[in-house]
């Protein structure tokens, strides 16, 4: 009996523990902007996202999403204006879908209707400066010429390379490249090989627009692990591509979340 009683105790342990370690999944969905405002510093050509045969993709996108499931979507959208959010959320969904191209719309939105969602939760955090004049001037201060001509054929190379696969690619082709690691990986580049660098030794133009980037992405991966409940098993998070690649080096660290690729939901 006793040895029952330990195998017992035992079981329980190790279940409880097994339970304990349980990551959560996160489904980080980088996009481009459907509607795109051309406020970018790179500038990039518009993808008709209200086609025929893209709104048949996003049908098939959000239905493999419903598939995951996800208990939580998180949007690029002040978190301060969550009521307005909550409005939106309560459209008419119909009229939305065929009237508004915006990603939040025909992925966010679409998806959580689908999973019978109450609401979406907004997690951008708009409260920081961006100052890339400023950098480009520092860097024409410091005589940083071979950094200005670095940074001109970075932009223009993404430039180039995005309206090319725009011409050819499919949404869907479009939206597993972008969430390539390759992809991820030249998001985060730029801002640690060439805009760090910008201005004088006395002048910190450059680390101040990466701190800035780096501040406002971390606050709105604050935001997703506090809203993040111990009931949600699955979360997903659609964001600018440029975000959900940080947003990824983040979750790298953390031992309670574990990614789900893209690729693996749309298989």
């Amino acid at each position: 009996m006793k040895k029952i009683a330990l195998l017992l105790v035992f079981t329980l342990a190790f279940n409880t523990a097994s339970a304990q370690s349980k990551k959560k999944q996160i489904l980080l969905l980088g996009t481009f902007h459907f509607e795109n405002p051309g406020l970018d510093v790179a500038k990039v050509n518009t993808f008709n996202v209200m086609s025929d045969k893209s709104q048949k993709e996003l049908e098939n996108i959000t239905n493999k999403i419903k598939k995951f499931g996800p208990d939580k979507i998180f949007i690029e959208w002040n978190y301060q204006k969550q009521t307005k959010l909550d409005q939106f959320y309560n459209k008419n969904t119909d009229s939305l879908l065929h009237k508004d191209a915006d990603e939040i719309v025909q992925v966010a939105l679409r998806s959580a209707k689908k999973l019978g969602h109450k609401q979406l939760y907004a997690i951008d955090y708009n409260n920081t400066d961006f100052p890339y004049d400023s950098l480009v001037k520092g860097m024409k201060a410091a005589g940083q010429f071979d950094l200005i001509k670095r940074n001109e054929e970075t932009m223009k190379h993404y430039e180039t390379d995005q309206n090319a696969k725009i011409a050819k690619y499919s949404l869907t082709e479009l939206l597993l490249d972008i969430n390539t690691k390759a992809s991820n990986d030249d998001n985060v580049k730029w801002y640690l090989e060439t805009a760090i660098k910008g201005g004088k030794t006395d002048d910190f133009v450059g680390a101040y627009l990466v701190s800035e980037w780096y501040r406002r992405n971390l606050y709105m991966y604050a935001l997703i692990q506090k809203l993040t409940e111990s009931k949600d098993d699955k979360i997903m998070v659609l964001l600018g591509a440029g975000h959900t690649a940080m947003i990824r080096e983040f979750v790298e660290h953390n031992p309670e979340f574990e990614i789900v690729e893209l690729a693996t939901v749309l298989k």
